[in-house]
C-alpha cells in the first residue's frame, strides 16, 4: 500500500513538472505567433528593401488604405534629407499597407514625430534582429512538436501503471469490505463483470437476486447506516465497486 502511494506520488510530481515545462514553451511560442507585424511581414522584407549606412537608414511606415495617396504626395516633405523617390510598398493587408523610405539618420526622430502627426505609424523593425526571431520561432515550432510526443509517449507509459495502481486498490478495497461485512474467516470469491451501460441495472438485480441471503437487510426499504456515503441506494447484499474505463 504504501509503495502504490509513493509511486502515484513519484508520478503526480514528474507530471506537473513535464506539464508546466510544455505549457510554458507552449505559451512561450503563441506569444511569438500573436507578434502579427513582425511575422508577415518576414515573409515580405527582404535585406535589399534596406539602406543601412553610415549616414542612411531605411524606416518603415504603417499607413492605412484611405492614406495611401496622402502618403505618397507628402513623405518626401515631412522633414528635410528624405531621399526623393525612396518610398516602396512592401506589404498590404485589408486595412492598410506597410511602406519603406530611407532618409538621412539625424532626421529620423523628427520624422517619427513628424509622421506620427500625419497618423503615419513608424514600425520598430531591424531586419536582422527579426530574421533571428524567425529562426527561433522555427526552432521553437520544431521543439514544441518533439516536446509534445515525448509528452504523450510520458503520459501512455505512466497512464498504463496508474491504472494498475488504481485497480490494485479496488482488490484491496473488495477485501477489506468483504471482511468488514461477512467476517472472518476470509472465505470470499471476487469477479470482473463488464456490461453495457443500458444493462448494468438488470445485471445489479440478477446479482441481488443471487445473492440476497449473504444479507437479507438489503432486501429492507430503509436500512440504518452509520457509515458516511452509503445510502439506501448503494447498499446491496454484496460487495461491488464501479470501474469507470471512459477517461474522455
Amino acid at each position: 500500500m504504501v509503495n502504490l502511494n509513493v509511486e502515484v506520488l513519484q508520478v503526480e510530481t514528474e507530471l506537473k513538472s513535464r506539464a508546466s515545462a510544455y505549457y510554458s514553451l507552449k505559451a512561450n511560442l503563441e506569444h511569438k505567433l500573436n507578434e502579427k507585424p513582425q511575422i508577415r511581414l518576414n515573409g515580405n522584407v527582404r535585406k535589399d528593401d534596406f539602406v543601412v549606412s553610415e549616414y542612411l537608414t531605411t524606416l518603415l511606415v504603417v499607413v492605412s488604405r484611405e492614406r495611401y495617396l496622402q502618403w505618397e504626395r507628402s513623405y518626401e516633405s515631412l522633414t528635410q534629407f528624405v531621399v526623393p523617390r525612396s518610398s516602396r510598398k512592401l506589404y498590404e493587408d485589408g486595412k492598410g499597407g506597410v511602406f519603406s523610405v530611407t532618409l538621412f539618420k539625424r532626421v529620423v526622430y523628427e520624422f517619427k514625430a513628424k509622421a506620427l502627426e500625419s497618423k503615419f505609424i513608424v514600425c520598430e523593425y531591424c531586419f536582422d534582429q527579426e530574421e533571428k526571431k524567425k529562426q527561433e520561432f522555427m526552432e521553437d515550432t520544431i521543439l514544441k512538436k518533439e516536446q509534445y510526443e515525448i509528452f504523450v509517449g510520458w503520459l501512455m507509459v505512466n497512464f498504463s501503471q496508474l491504472f494498475v495502481a488504481w485497480i490494485h486498490l479496488k482488490a484491496i478495497r473488495v477485501f477489506v469490505e468483504s471482511v468488514l461485512r461477512y467476517g472472518l474467516p476470509v472465505n470470499y470469491q471476487a469477479f470482473l463483470l463488464q456490461t453495457d451501460k443500458k444493462d448494468s441495472k438488470k445485471l445489479r438485480e440478477t446479482l441481488s437476486s443471487l445473492f440476497m441471503h449473504l444479507d437479507p437487510t438489503a432486501s429492507l426499504k430503509y436500512v440504518s447506516c452509520d457509515i458516511p456515503g452509503i445510502c439506501q441506494q448503494e447498499y446491496s447484499s454484496y460487495i461491488c465497486f464501479t470501474i469507470n474505463t471512459n477517461m474522455l
